[in-house]
Parts: C-alpha cells; structure tokens; sequence
C-alpha cells in the first residue's frame, strides 16, 4: 500500500522568514525608482510656487520653463548615461560652443551651405568625444580630469581661433545661408499656443529621453551600461565590452553638446566666443544625480535626469515669479542636491546589502 502524502511543499531551512511592513516595503520599492524622488521634489516645487504666482501654470510661464527644461535636459540624459557607467563629462558645454562656432564660421567665413558645415561640425565633435574616451579607457586616468583637460583646450582654442578667424568674438548674419531655412524648421521652429511660444527643442529633449529610456532598459547596450557602472572588473571578465561602451558613451555626450550648439546657433542666427563657464557642465552633473543618478555608477534613469531638469526650471522660473532674491536659487538647489545625495547614500546602503537580480 503506497503512503498518502498530505504536504507537497518543499520543506524550509534556516529561521523563519517574517513579514515586513507595508511601510518598509513601500519604501523599498520607492529607493529601487531613481526618479520618483525627482517626481516627488517636482510636485512640491510645483505647488509651492504656483501658490505664490499662478502665472507659473500659464501658456507663457509654462512655455518659458519647458524651454529652459528641454536645453538642460539634452544634456542631462547623455551626462546620465555617462554617469550610470560611472563616468564623468565636463566638456559638454564647451563642445556646445566649440561646436556652433565651427557650423558658424564655415557658414559665414567659407560660404558653405548650412548642412554641410552641421555635419562637419557634427564630426568634429564625434572626434572630441572619442579622444575623450580612448584617453579615459587607455590610460586609466579619472574621467573628471581627462574632460576638464578638454574643457580648457576647447575654452582657449575656440575664443582665440574665432578671433583669428573672424576677426571679432562675434558670427552672426547667417540666416540668408543655402539650407537655413529648412535648418530653422529643424533647429528653430517655434509654436504659438495661448501666450506661450514653445519651441522646437522641446521635441528634441522628448525624443531624446524617450530614446535614452528605450536603449537603457531595453537594449544589450543598457545592460553594458549599468555592468560598466557597477561592477566594470566583474563586467568584462563575463565578456562585457567595457572599453567600447565607454567610449560610445563619450561619442554620445558630445553628440549632446552638438545638438545644444546648434539648437543656439539656429535660435539666435549666430553665436557669440563668450568665455564658456563650467557651470553648465556641473549643472546637468546635479540634475543627474538630483534625477536619482549615484556618482559612484551603476543605478540611475534617463527619465529621472528629464524630470531633475524639469525640477531645476520650475525652481528657477518660480522665484523669478514669487519676487524672491534670485540668490535663493542657488541655495534652494543645493538643498535639492543634499538631499538627493543623502537618498542616493541610502540607496548605495542598500545595494551593498543584498544582491541584485
């Protein structure tokens, strides 16, 4: 006579598991979404500042903001990939203006057709960015260094070429230029809705984040990504092209300079060889990791990065509104910046402890 068995499960070893809180499990799930704390910093902001001035949450205060947001956020998506492999890029603003001062010359001082010097100009960049990453992969040097190197070589040779060049730190008079019309449609077309006029770079930045999102957690590229970041030694033992997706990486940031130059250049008809600053750089470095972005690499979200610029322009539009001291913002971003920091400590505290799947 065969024995009834009463009790399929698989019996258990060690102590008993036991139930973790609503509380904690919702916070778990909280830390393990880079943006939602961005998300939640954004409602705040905005509620905070459309109470003390509803024209915030107006066609023309919303179209101003948008702006600002979708310029920042161009260059925060690709500083946050950059930063999920756990690397640095200070020279992306530097490329902006590098960048447009090459598209501008060729089309003032040459006579060269608008897309022809684009593209040139787009190649150039694509140089930058790859010498960027060979020195970083070839030489083991840190890559915040290896950038701000560059961001003084592209500083000096840009105010000095273009004065050499042109004769003046200024390049304008472009728009009568074979092509411009159909780069302004591109570049600079704008559209009119209530008191507002949105721009075209709006587009871009939604194209571009939508684009980051989809190659980051839908692509064997993403997944090289977040292994370069986290774990690059580990990584490239299991056969992970580290060396190359770093340097893709670089390529891609100055492809993100590129675009913010020409988004300039198209806007204002030409550019001015001002002395570019490295606030810019820093600023889409704090809207990464404001975005949920760790400095240390290996978790962070594209998406969080857009939603960190779209929290930096609310902040920024909306003391100008409310009437504050605009010194405020600084100060305001830096308290943005700690707490994000403190969250992203957290969130390392975490990983650390258990493993990833």
């Amino acid at each position: 006579m065969r024995p009834v068995i009463t009790d399929r499960r698989v019996p258990s070893f060690g102590a008993a598991p036991t139930d973790v809180s609503r509380s904690r499990r919702l916070a778990g799930r909280a830390l393990a979404r880079p943006s939602l704390p961005a998300l939640g910093g954004l409602v705040l902001v905005v509620v905070v500042f459309a109470v003390q001035d509803l024209d915030l949450l107006s066609w023309g205060g919303l179209a101003t903001v948008l702006d600002s947001a979708a310029l920042l956020g161009i260059g925060a998506v690709a500083v946050a990939l950059l930063l999920i492999a756990g690397q640095f890029d200070l020279s992306i603003g530097a490329v902006a203006l590098s960048s447009s001062l090459v598209s501008a010359l060729l089309i003032g001082n040459a006579g060269w057709g608008v897309w022809p010097a684009l593209v040139t100009s787009l190649a150039a960049s694509l140089v930058i960015g790859l010498i960027n990453g060979f020195l970083v992969v070839s030489t083991g040097l840190p890559s915040f260094l290896v950038t701000l190197a560059t961001f003084l070589i592209l500083q000096g040779a840009s105010l000095a070429g273009t004065d050499a060049v042109a004769g003046s730190g200024r390049v304008g008079g472009l728009e009568n230029a074979p092509g411009w019309p159909s780069a302004a449609v591109v570049f600079g077309a704008t559209h009119q809705v209530g008191g507002g006029r949105f721009r075209v770079s709006l587009l871009w930045w939604l194209c571009v984040t939508a684009l980051g999102a989809w190659v980051l957690w839908r692509t064997r590229f993403g997944n090289a990504v977040f292994a370069s970041g986290g774990a690059r030694r580990a990584a490239r033992e299991l056969g992970v092209r580290v060396r190359r997706t770093t340097v893709t990486l670089f390529c891609l940031t100055a492809t993100a300079g590129w675009l913010l130059g020409t988004l300039g250049l198209v806007r204002l008809g030409g550019v001015q060889a001002t002395m570019p600053g490295l606030s810019s750089a820093v600023d889409f470095v704090v809207v990464a990791v404001i975005g949920g972005c760790l400095l240390t690499g290996g978790f962070g979200s594209v998406i969080g990065a857009s939603l960190g610029a779209l929290l930096y322009a609310v902040t920024r539009e909306g003391i100008v509104l409310a009437g504050w001291d605009p010194r405020w913002f600084q100060a305001l971003l830096g308290v943005l910046l700690l707490l994000a920091l403190l969250a992203n400590g957290e969130v390392r505290r975490r990983l650390k402890a258990g493993p990833r799947s």
